[in-house]
């Protein structure tokens, strides 16, 4: 197997490096807060989504209502999430972040534009924009996700 900074292995490969790098620097900094990934999402999508209810997150999680049900239990349980009801409706429960929960996956998306820095790093702008447009070039001809 090469190694991942072996120029023979195709650009393909090589992008298969830098996903990794990607997702660890990302996994990371959902560690060091103290949460899984699936936690960080769920309180992330209330933190843009608040008051949404347990269908929705999972929808939004590609996950079950049980699942979704068990990640909120334990959210709940450090005072990061908390349900009520809505308008006196006992079968209507709603999902708020709390301000801790907010807080905690607060940064996210300037820590990830800081590892896309860091990767990019190496590249002049000159440079940037040639590889911008040959993946542009690549994925144009690509089906887009979520599409048939």
């Amino acid at each position: 197997m090469d190694s991942p900074g072996n120029t023979s292995t195709g650009p393909l490969e090589q992008l298969k490096v830098i996903n990794w790098a990607q997702a660890q620097a990302g996994q990371e900094w959902i560690r060091s807060r103290g949460l899984t990934v699936q936690q960080a999402f769920v309180l992330g999508y209330l933190a843009d989504h608040p008051g949404a209810i347990q269908r929705d997150i999972a929808q939004a999680t590609r996950t079950t209502a049980a699942n979704v049900s068990g990640v909120l239990r334990g959210l709940e349980a450090r005072h990061l999430v908390e349900r009520r009801f809505q308008g006196g409706d006992e079968r209507s429960k709603r999902v708020f972040a709390t301000d801790a929960g907010t807080e905690l996956v607060s940064g996210h998306h300037e820590a990830m534009l800081a590892v896309d820095e860091s990767i990019l790093a190496p590249l002049t702008a000159a440079e940037r924009a040639a590889l911008q447009a040959l993946l542009d070039k690549v994925t144009a001809a690509l089906p887009h996700l979520g599409t048939s």
